[in-house]
């Protein structure tokens, strides 16, 4: 029974060992999507203000620099579609060094609004 004992000795350490790169690497892009969703929510967040101010006659330039100041290297674009003034913007998001996510959110608000 002591030879059995002895075979075995050292293979939980062994199987950590093999286990623990697998479960570091999911929780370090588990964290890295879950910024990467706050970072789309910031996104979303200033177009919609951008919108607005677009809405109510604010100047691009304006609404352009507020995306910019929520979300520092994002890319903005706007446009009249008919009565409503729409915002786009568009950043990569980085998970580590190596993945690169795209990305874009998009908001429209009425023309001539209070």
């Amino acid at each position: 029974m002591c030879a059995k004992h002895d075979a075995e000795r050292g293979s939980v350490a062994a199987e950590l060992a093999l286990a623990l790169p697998a479960v570091a690497l999911t929780l370090l892009l588990g964290a890295g999507a879950l910024g990467a969703a706050a970072q789309l929510v910031s996104v979303q967040d200033a177009v919609a203000d951008a919108a607005r101010l677009l809405g109510r006659g604010e100047n691009e330039a304006s609404a352009h620099a507020a995306v910019a100041a929520s979300v520092p290297g994002a890319h903005v674009s706007s446009e009249i579609r008919g009565e409503f003034v729409c915002v786009s913007a568009r950043i990569d998001a980085r998970v580590g060094r190596l993945i690169s996510i795209p990305l874009s959110a998009s908001s429209c608000a009425l023309t001539g609004g209070l």
